[in-house]
């Protein structure tokens, strides 16, 4: 009887000689620690990539609305947590790779950092309840993730908008168990807004923050 890792590698090796035709050179990256996960000595793959809008079943499933993509490329090599960096600039990280599936990505458009106030100062030192951004420590830098508003602001719109009324973010990031994420811990984006977590819940399909805005 043929095992299911069998039968998975030979679906992948196919997505692989698609992508052959289809994709573009696309790097992938695996990230080992809280700093950027882009950093060349995370790089450790080549590949042909291809990217595309789910069926409708896989996209709705879970929420994530227009973040997930259907990736092509040969999946053998690779796994959940992943980011794949197209040659034209486009990042995904993988989100699902499933036996015998085409794995699901995420786009990631924005790059944020978190960091973990060390303790409580007085009530109402700052604009988020009680603790000094000064004393507070990285958790991670220079994350691609994906970022949108349950009001239906998709990642384009945030890309682009720089102000936007105080808002509620969700974010997306990769499914690694060891980044730890908390409520309370801040967040920067790339390009200068900050928020604070409200709910962290890590999911088969990566860590699911909401962030509420905050003062910069």
């Amino acid at each position: 009887m043929m095992s299911e890792r069998w039968l998975s590698e030979k679906v992948w090796r196919g997505l692989g000689r698609a992508a052959r035709v289809i994709g573009q050179k696309t790097d992938a990256y695996r990230p080992s620690d809280i700093a950027d996960p882009l950093l060349p000595a995370n790089r450790y793959l080549q590949l042909p990539a291809s990217f595309s809008r789910p069926r409708i079943g896989a996209a709705r499933a879970g929420g994530g609305g227009e973040a997930f993509w259907e990736g092509v490329f040969d999946a053998a090599y690779t796994r959940p947590g992943d980011y794949l960096v197209r040659a034209d600039g486009g990042i995904w990280f993988i989100a699902v790779q499933s036996p015998m599936q085409v794995p699901l990505c995420v786009q990631a458009l924005r790059r944020l950092s978190f960091a973990r106030p060390s303790g409580p100062v007085s009530a109402g030192a700052n604009s988020y309840g009680g603790v000094a951004r000064g004393t507070a420590s990285a958790v991670l830098t220079n994350w691609p993730a994906a970022m949108a508003t349950p009001a239906a602001r998709g990642q384009i719109e945030l890309a682009t908008a720089t102000t936007l009324p105080q808002a509620v973010w969700s974010v997306l990031l990769p499914p690694l168990e060891w980044l730890a994420l908390l409520p309370g811990d801040t967040m920067t984006d790339d390009l200068g807004r900050a928020g604070v977590v409200d709910v962290a819940e890590y999911t088969e399909r990566g860590w699911r923050l909401v962030v509420r805005q905050s003062a910069s």
